[in-house]
């Protein structure tokens, strides 16, 4: 018999993190890791409606690095998971100040604001960008809750947040 989609065990309001531990729905790290999945799609969205070939496979990457830091973010710090979580390496922030550096290498300074619009692209890559300041935020909240954090991860999310605006 196949498995259906749905499990009912989140009913009640609960959801298990990675490792078994049963948290409520509106637990930072849930709402962290959700935030972490809504920019993953709105980085989709982007590569939808961009046309540039090297863009289409940075964004693909991103997308992969944001399912690693998603999976970090999932992990019950506490409990020794039987999965393997991948890692977010600082290459993986070197990569995006390098795209950024070639960028901006080919732009004219920016000398004032720039509102979003213009393209759908544009305006999802600016929607994204918020989305990721978010991300960022609930990651320092967690840092101040005393919560471990993967410090890639805020480093990271800091680093994408500033691509976005390019």
């Amino acid at each position: 018999m196949a498995m259906k989609i749905y499990t009912k065990t989140g009913d009640k309001g609960k959801t298990s993190l990675i490792g078994g531990t049963k948290v409520s729905k509106s637990h930072i790290r849930i709402e962290t890791y959700g935030t972490v999945d809504e920019l993953n799609s709105y980085i989709g969205l982007v590569n939808d409606h961009t046309f540039n070939p090297e863009t289409k496979v940075m964004l693909k990457e991103i997308q992969d690095r944001l399912f690693t830091i998603g999976s970090s973010l999932a992990c019950d710090p506490d409990k020794d998971t039987k999965m393997k979580i991948p890692d977010l390496h600082e290459s993986d922030v070197q990569l995006l100040e390098d795209t950024m550096d070639r960028m901006d290498a080919q732009l004219e300074p920016m000398k004032s604001f720039i509102l979003p619009g213009g393209h759908v692209a544009v305006s999802t890559a600016h929607i994204a960008r918020c989305v990721c300041r978010r991300a960022e935020r609930l990651c320092v909240a967690m840092q101040e809750q005393d919560m471990f954090l993967e410090p890639l991860v805020l480093k990271y999310l800091n680093r994408l947040s500033d691509y976005l605006l390019c």
